[in-house]
């Protein structure tokens, strides 16, 4: 066990961790242009690369270090790495595979270095970084084409893959945690485990790994076709320091599946909901006073360690969510009686 794993473990026992918001909807507002993207490293490029918001932790590091930063000073104990696509397989939409390894250190790096600062001056509140690997562009269980319901455009093992590499590249610029984040498709989190555990083992190192799944729309289930329960059921090998919800739902449509959560699972239990849903220009209007109050009974209840905001949250939301909740106990993790249980996508438990 690392230093900075303890100093987690020991943060997460004592109080509710804050957990930064949206990294996307901080880009936007600086309205970058293909030029911007680009910097004096991507200059001759041919393709477009504007939208391609991982690849500014190496054109616009200070961008990312100043939004970063803002998460800090609202509150946030955790930061995620702008590392959302940076994976081979999400990269190959912008012709940039070939610089995975090296944009998920400079993502590290740079929020490495906000943390850093914020540690240093809040010596009694040290602050992590969670090295986010995202879902990917691409699942493993579900056909692109309708005509065809048993073609795949990706496999298991190009997962791992493309994973592993991410992985190392989080690890190597300094990450304290391994986020694997949005997920709709729990085989490719399946995949994302084995890689992350592959290269801990390759370097020598083992982070906690927090793992957060989405449930897409009310029928309360991934995209993939999981409960909460039986996504449960299906990660718990990982030994994860936590496990959660977030995106796709606001807080008041995402209370039910931490509710779920918070029963049964044996580790820390995270949630960071999206500014309710999109309208109809696709942004999202709820602000921090009612995604505060909502997500203040949610701890009152007892729900959850870790909080913190998805899609449309900023960093008001996030002081106003800190605000609320400091002061209020964590959760506390239940004990749960040893039993088979086993996940399709049902949960199946062997009385």
């Amino acid at each position: 066990m690392t230093d900075r794993t303890q100093l987690l473990q020991e943060a997460l026992s004592s109080r509710i961790l804050i957990l930064d918001g949206a990294m996307g909807t901080m880009i936007q507002r600086l309205k970058f242009t293909e030029t911007d993207f680009r910097g004096e490293q991507f200059k001759n490029i041919t393709n477009d690369i504007k939208g391609n918001n991982d690849i500014l932790a190496i054109t616009q590091p200070q961008a990312i270090v100043d939004i970063h930063k803002e998460y800090l000073a609202a509150g946030a104990d955790i930061i995620e790495t702008n590392t959302f696509n940076a994976t081979s397989i999400s990269q190959s939409d912008y012709n940039m595979e070939d610089i995975v390894y090296d944009l998920n250190v400079a993502c590290a790096k740079v929020a490495r270095k906000a943390a850093d600062e914020f540690s240093a001056l809040t010596p009694n509140k040290p602050r992590f970084v969670a090295g986010v690997l995202g879902p990917t562009s691409r699942t493993a269980s579900l056909s692109p084409d309708v005509n065809d319901p048993a073609f795949r455009n990706v496999n298991f093992d190009q997962l791992v893959e493309s994973y592993k590499e991410a992985t190392k590249g989080l690890i190597d610029g300094g990450a304290d945690i391994i986020l694997i984040e949005t997920i709709f498709d729990t085989l490719n989190a399946k995949a994302a485990i084995f890689a992350v555990k592959m290269a801990f083992d390759e370097m020598n190192i083992e982070l906690p790994i927090m793992i957060s799944g989405t449930i897409t729309d009310a029928s309360g289930r991934t995209l993939s076709g999981q409960t909460a329960e039986a996504f449960w059921y299906s990660v718990r090998h990982a030994n994860p320091i936590s496990v959660g919800f977030n995106c796709a739902l606001g807080a008041k449509d995402l209370r039910q599946h931490i509710v779920s959560l918070s029963k049964i699972a044996d580790t820390a239990v995270s949630a960071h909901p999206n500014a309710g849903l999109p309208n109809e220009m696709g942004e999202y209007d709820e602000s921090p006073e009612i995604m505060t109050a909502q997500l203040k009974e949610w701890a009152q209840s007892g729900l959850y360690n870790i909080v913190g905001g998805c899609c449309g949250t900023t960093p008001d939301h996030i002081k106003e969510i800190a605000e609320a909740v400091s002061g209020i106990a964590p959760r506390q993790i239940p004990h749960i009686e040893p039993q088979m249980r086993l996940s399709g996508l049902e949960p199946f438990k062997v009385i």
